[in-house]
């Protein structure tokens, strides 16, 4: 169960402010736009999104060590990072 609730809590936070949350608030702004429909249909993006990615994960984490997937992640990570305080400062 405390695995369970890492991952909620991990990607209850990467989602928060996200592009994706983002894009629903612009979405649920229009008044042509049924709200319970945006909900759903980002709801079931996001479902369908996870399930290619568990999917994926299971398939790689054959062939490549958790910890090395891990790693990659965090430099991934940190990349991204970087990249991102270096082109705010233009």
């Amino acid at each position: 169960m405390r695995g369970l609730i890492a991952v909620f809590i991990s990607v209850f936070l990467a989602e928060l402010g996200d592009k994706t949350q983002v894009a629903t608030f612009l979405f649920a702004t229009d008044p042509s736009l049924n709200r319970t429909g945006v909900f759903l249909a980002s709801a079931l993006a996001l479902a369908l999104s996870s399930f290619i990615a568990v999917v994926a994960g299971s398939q790689i984490s054959r062939y490549v060590s958790p910890s090395t997937l891990k790693t990659i992640a965090g430099i991934g990570f940190v990349v991204i990072g970087v990249w991102f305080v270096v082109t705010a400062r233009r």
